[in-house]
Parts: C-alpha cells; sequence; structure tokens
C-alpha cells in the first residue's frame, strides 16, 4: 500500500511540472516569439522486491519547434526569422538566442532588442549602425545595408535544446549546448518589417491545463483515502478500539 502512495506522489510531482509549464505558455500567448514548453515524461522502474513498481518520472523539458504566425508592422528595424534558426544576443546572462526581432537604434547606433540588449553579428560581436546614413534594409539573408553599401550582417544561430536550456528575456533561451552559426541554408532567412507572433496556441493550453489540474485532484483526493485506509489497518492489526 506505501508504494501505492510512492507512486501517487511520483505522478502529482510529474502533473505538478507540467501545470506550472502550462501556465507559463498561457501567460505568453501574446508574447513576440516565444516557444512553448513541452515536457516529456517516461517511466522509472523501482526495485521494489519481489516486484517492480512503474514511477512516473519528472519529465524532460524541451522546446516546441513549430514557428509562431507572422505580423506585418511595416517597421524597417523588425525582423521575422524564415525557418528553424535564433538571432543572437549578448545578455548580462551571457550570449542568448530569440526569435524576437523587434529592434531598435540607440543614440550612438547600436543595434538593441525591446529590453536594451545588444544585437550580434555574425561574428558574436554587437552589431552598430550610422543613425544618419540613411534607411536601414535588411535582405533576406540577414544582411544590413544603407545606402547600398553593406555595413553589417544579423548572427543567425541553430541550436540543439535537448540537453537542456534555461529562459531569459526578450522571449531568449539559452541552450545548454552552444549553438552554431548559421552557414549555406537556403531554408533559413529573415523578412524585414514582420515579426513572429507566440506558437502558444492558448485555447488547445487551457483546455490541457484544465485536464491536468483535474488529474492532480484525483490523485490528491485518492492519496488521502489511500492514507486513510492505511491508518483504518494500522488500527486493526494493533488491537485499538
Amino acid at each position: 500500500m506505501q508504494t501505492g502512495l510512492y507512486v501517487g506522489v511520483s505522478s502529482q510531482i510529474a502533473l505538478e511540472k507540467r501545470m506550472n509549464t502550462l501556465a507559463d505558455n498561457v501567460a505568453n500567448a501574446t508574447t513576440v516569439g516565444f516557444r512553448a514548453t513541452e515536457v516529456k515524461f517516461n517511466t522509472v522502474l523501482g526495485d521494489t522486491r519481489p516486484t517492480k513498481v512503474a514511477f512516473v518520472g519528472e519529465g524532460a523539458e524541451f522546446l516546441n519547434t513549430s514557428s509562431g504566425g507572422l505580423s506585418h508592422t511595416g517597421n524597417t528595424l523588425d525582423v521575422a526569422i524564415k525557418g528553424d534558426a535564433w538571432l543572437s544576443i549578448e545578455t548580462p546572462a551571457g550570449v542568448a538566442l530569440t526569435r524576437d526581432g523587434r529592434f531598435s537604434l540607440t543614440e550612438t547606433g547600436d543595434l538593441v532588442t525591446m529590453r536594451g540588449y545588444p544585437v550580434l553579428d555574425a561574428g558574436g560581436a554587437p552589431i552598430q549602425l550610422n543613425a544618419n546614413a540613411g534607411e536601414v534594409v535588411i535582405g533576406n539573408d540577414g544582411v544590413i545595408r544603407q545606402n547600398g553599401t553593406q555595413v553589417a550582417a544579423l548572427g543567425l544561430s541553430e541550436a540543439n535544446f535537448a540537453n537542456g536550456f534555461s529562459r531569459y528575456d526578450n522571449s531568449a533561451v539559452i541552450p545548454t549546448t552552444a549553438p552554431e552559426p548559421v552557414v549555406d541554408r537556403m531554408d533559413v532567412g529573415v523578412m524585414q518589417g514582420y515579426v513572429e507572433e507566440s506558437n502558444v496556441n492558448p485555447v488547445q493550453e487551457m483546455s490541457q491545463l484544465i485536464t491536468v489540474s483535474r488529474a492532480f485532484e484525483s490523485i490528491a483526493s485518492l492519496l488521502r483515502d489511500s492514507e486513510t485506509s492505511l491508518d483504518e489497518a494500522i488500527k486493526t492489526l494493533g488491537g485499538s478500539k
């Protein structure tokens, strides 16, 4: 009977983790460039001789790699990523990756994000433009031109998030494995004057959140009933009146 309690608790831990990710996804349903977090659960066999009992693993988080919809802004400093790639930005926590391409120019010509983080070029250096050198034109390959002259290029990266990641401001993520620069990828590029919307489906996420919440409550009720039954069994076997 105690084994059943352990299985129930392991299920609640897993469900709580999923509820947290679902709630975070719903909260960021309108956040530009946000990628939803999913959780993959595995069965863990416990050595409870003479039988083995299956417990629910804590679950591993991973990013939903589907792209969000595109929204036209007409802003020359807004860009949306086309394909499976990321923009590189410099943050206090180090280099981070983002799909939020809402940029602006500082008075000194630094290209920065909405949070003020420097946007990096292909070589990992902050991009600096001339605020007085004319309109900024960003090509599909990420090359930035002013008055027909190339002045910089957006640094596009690809990353493997299978080994883990952490989130940061500006819809950014920091992968555990170092990202690699995108080289000769015809399916990757940028679109000037657009931003990518969140890939979260709020209706679907809310539906899952309700389902998970109900499952959590059902297990909690089951655990309470099991604990009551255990108490009664102890009293009976112990001869308590």
